[in-house]
């Protein structure tokens, strides 16, 4: 089956990128409030029922936001020049080309990364959105022995949390693995509902409980394709503040308490940084996938497109 794509803009691009403020003003005013720029705030919900009760059911139904300065150099969603079988958004940012934060092939692979929120960062840590895209790249090893490397060279990152799986015709896998968390990977159950942020899995951030909800409200009813798309953007784009938030507050520690107020919805919403990308993953019963990308235009917050792609994974 070949893939389809479907794109659509929510308002004409008429900003120049040469308007977008500079990321290095933003990092002075950052520091006035905080002691580091280093504040990428993704969410991941998912759910993960390898065997669906019925055929119109999902393997996998995962919604996802990427938070970052909004001029940030990246390529939004889209099959890889370079492979045709791996579907992703792309870093640009100049070192990390290439990195990515959520994605999949037609292999059933898939990977997904959020860092994970502390102090000053090493700044000669390894890239960390390459273990994305070099877990979707290679062809050797499943989920569990690759997070099991990973965790092998865990000290060469700043935090961050990866879920990778393999979605088969026999069996479907998902794993989890943060270094700063337990040194081994974990296999997650199936018919679960998880949810992970910018601390290790499941921690129960007001920010995470509050949007695993809304998740859970959605997908645990029978709803066609299109509705169901539309009403986990609707989650996605949650601005409601989850705050004082004492678990999310102990580990931002050094971080200013309106930058962590900022920080505490799950569409996070500043003047330059933020929730710029949604994510919606889909596979049905029959390995049926839907991608559906949802990205700021133009560093304006008014002005955004969707995509969408639909292909069916190869045996």
């Amino acid at each position: 089956m070949l893939a389809n794509r479907m794109n659509r803009s929510s308002a004409a691009s008429g900003i120049p990128l040469s308007t977008c403020p500079s990321f290095e003003s933003y990092c002075s005013q950052c520091e006035r409030a905080s002691p580091t720029t280093n504040t990428p705030m993704c969410i991941i919900f998912f759910k993960f029922d390898p065997r669906p009760a019925s055929k119109n059911a999902y393997r996998l139904i995962l919604a996802a936001n990427r938070d970052e300065f909004y001029n940030r150099p990246t390529k939004a969603a889209d099959f890889w020049v370079s492979n045709s079988e791996i579907l992703s958004g792309l870093d640009l940012e100049e070192g990390k080309e290439g990195g990515s934060w959520l994605g999949i092939n037609k292999r059933g692979k898939l990977a997904a990364l959020t860092n994970y929120l502390e102090g000053r960062p090493n700044p000669d840590a390894q890239g960390r959105g390459f273990l994305v895209s070099n877990f979707l790249t290679d062809q050797s090893q499943d989920s569990y022995s690759y997070l099991k490397r990973v965790s092998s060279e865990r000290h060469l990152y700043n935090g961050f949390n990866l879920l990778t799986a393999e979605f088969k015709a026999k069996e479907d896998t998902m794993c989890y693995y943060g270094n700063r968390g337990n040194t081994e990977p974990i296999h997650l159950n199936p018919a679960g509902i998880y949810g992970l942020s910018n601390s290790l899995l499941e921690t129960p951030w007001r920010k995470l409980q509050h949007g695993k909800r809304l998740f859970t409200s959605v997908v645990n009813q029978p709803l066609p394709c299109d509705v169901l798309v539309h009403d986990l953007l609707n989650v996605l784009n949650n601005e409601e503040l989850n705050t004082p938030d004492p678990v999310q507050e102990s580990q931002g520690e050094g971080y200013s308490s309106p930058m962590l107020r900022v920080l505490s919805s799950v569409c996070v919403r500043s003047p330059h940084y933020g929730t710029r990308t949604n994510t919606i993953i889909l596979i049905d019963s029959s390995g049926n996938v839907t991608f559906t990308e949802r990205t700021m235009l133009n560093c304006d917050i008014s002005q955004w497109s969707t995509s969408s792609f639909q292909f069916k994974l190869k045996d």
